[in-house]
């Protein structure tokens, strides 16, 4: 195991509910030009003028939000995320970062990483390394907002397809690069060296494993710590939550392909029908959680898609079923993957399907293994949350089985990690679906619409804190 450095203690408040925000007060300074001198000799904090000014508050968000409105209004897919890696690779030169681009080996030929890395190296100290997702969905945006996405691409089928950020990548990127700015500009306040990550295809669950495969941990600092914000759909904004453990699941994708034998849908005795064999096998894969697995364990298998036949009267030969499997333990992924290939098989051959016409796949690219929030390092980062927002915004979150590639960069536990939720719900909304007026759109819905101003202000804060905590001087 990678040794974790010794925790030291949680520092206290350093705000109360009404009081400015230091950190973005930092922010200010940064965008306002103020750079203290780097040298241990001249290094100085943040001027008192600045940090005694409640008015700096409101002028430190103008350029982040506006910046967030340029990644909302032209997003991109994974693989496509061209101009957003430039964006991002540029406000980390701005902020004083070595950078570097195009970081990343797909498996995949004729696919382009656009991977980003900053360095900035702040004396002896721990390595941190904070990541932000860059790419969005291929889906149509319906917010109504005034800033709303209207773009389009040709994604790898040759379809021309809508494109929005419906998972909140570009409250992630905005928040990150706003945290970078006031830890560069307020380099007093801790000791190490920051590594940013702008990561490629999280939806495709791709990103993070191109980069590590392109030598992330040989060709620059290797982490101590590896964190990660993500939007919550549910949560307040303005709050923030944490959940220890096993935070998100593994994801597997399986393909069962069968080949039976078509004919007349009038002569069913004279086929192999993979169509009834495809429908046993719907039903049967659900013992597998039911009767192979513990109750105590999480765990889910869904057929997300069948694909056979083209007309009323005619048995097809072949059937295609689509699978999506999850997980938290590596014990029960490998019950449900090895259920899903005996059931598929043995359900099938009993339908009649010879041996040879029964392929399960299960596409290892694909597989994104579950995020564990490292215990120690979760409740450390909770303390210091509460210490700065108020422990009313510090929510405990429960663990999902959704998938985060972020998961890879801990290297299967060698290196401490944590992966935070970032509130986004508005006030009112909130109070409309409290009054049964409204729902909360999820994310990956084509109406989730941040509630960006106090979002990213959290983030930043958020991000800046845990950096103040891990790399205290």
């Amino acid at each position: 195991m990678h040794p974790v450095p010794e925790l030291p203690p949680v520092e206290p408040a350093r705000r109360g509910p009404n009081a400015p925000s230091i950190l973005l007060l930092a922010l200010v300074a940064f965008c306002a030009g103020f750079s203290p001198a780097c040298t241990p000799e001249s290094e100085t904090a943040i001027p008192t003028s600045i940090r005694s000014d409640p008015a700096a508050i409101g002028a430190a968000m103008p350029s982040l939000l506006e910046l967030y409105r340029s990644f909302h209004e032209m997003p991109e897919i994974s693989f496509q995320e061209e101009r957003t890696a430039a964006t991002f690779a540029e406000e980390l030169r701005k902020a004083g970062l070595e950078v570097t681009e195009r970081v990343g080996t797909y498996p995949t030929e004729g696919r382009t990483c656009y991977g980003v890395v900053g360095v900035f190296e702040n004396g002896d100290g721990p390595t941190l390394l904070l990541r932000t997702d860059l790419d969005a969905l291929p889906m149509r945006e319906e917010t109504g907002l005034p800033y709303a996405s209207r773009a389009t691409t040709v994604d790898e089928s040759g379809a021309t397809v809508p494109v929005m950020h419906a998972c909140g990548h570009d409250v992630h990127m905005t928040s990150l690069i706003g945290a970078t700015r006031v830890l560069t500009a307020d380099r007093a306040a801790w000791r190490g060296t920051l590594v940013v990550i702008g990561q490629p295809a999280e939806e495709g669950g791709g990103g993070a494993r191109a980069m590590l495969a392109d030598g992330l941990y040989e060709r620059f600092p290797r982490p101590d710590y590896a964190i990660a914000l993500h939007c919550s759909p549910s949560i307040p904004a303005g709050s923030v939550g944490v959940c220890e453990g096993y935070a998100m699941a593994n994801v597997d994708s399986v393909d069962i392909h069968l080949r039976g034998r078509g004919g007349h849908g009038a002569y069913p005795h004279e086929s192999i029908d993979p169509v009834v064999a495809a429908a046993q096998i719907v039903i049967s894969l659900q013992t597998i959680v039911s009767r192979n697995i513990s109750p105590f364990k999480p765990a889910v298998v869904t057929v997300g898609s069948i694909h056979a036949g083209t007309k009323h009267n005619i048995i097809p030969d072949e059937a295609h079923l689509q699978l999506t499997v999850r997980s938290y333990e590596k014990t029960v992924r490998k019950t449900l993957l090895d259920g899903i290939r005996r059931v598929a098989t043995e359900t099938a051959q009993a339908a009649g399907i010879p041996e040879d016409g029964i392929t399960v796949t299960i596409d290892d690219r694909e597989f994104t293994p579950s995020t564990y929030n490292d215990p120690a390092l979760t409740r450390r980062l909770r303390a210091r949350f509460a210490a700065t927002f108020g422990t009313d915004q510090v929510i405990d979150a429960p663990p999902v089985m959704a998938g985060e590639d972020f998961s890879r960069y801990a290297l299967d536990g060698e290196i401490p990690s944590c992966l935070f939720w970032l509130g986004t719900v508005s006030a009112d909304l909130l109070a409309r679906v409290e009054r049964g007026e409204a729902t909360l759109p999820s994310l990956h819905n084509s109406h989730f619409a941040p509630d960006a101003d106090p979002a990213i202000e959290t983030g930043v804060e958020a991000l800046v804190d845990v950096a103040h905590e891990l790399l205290a001087p």
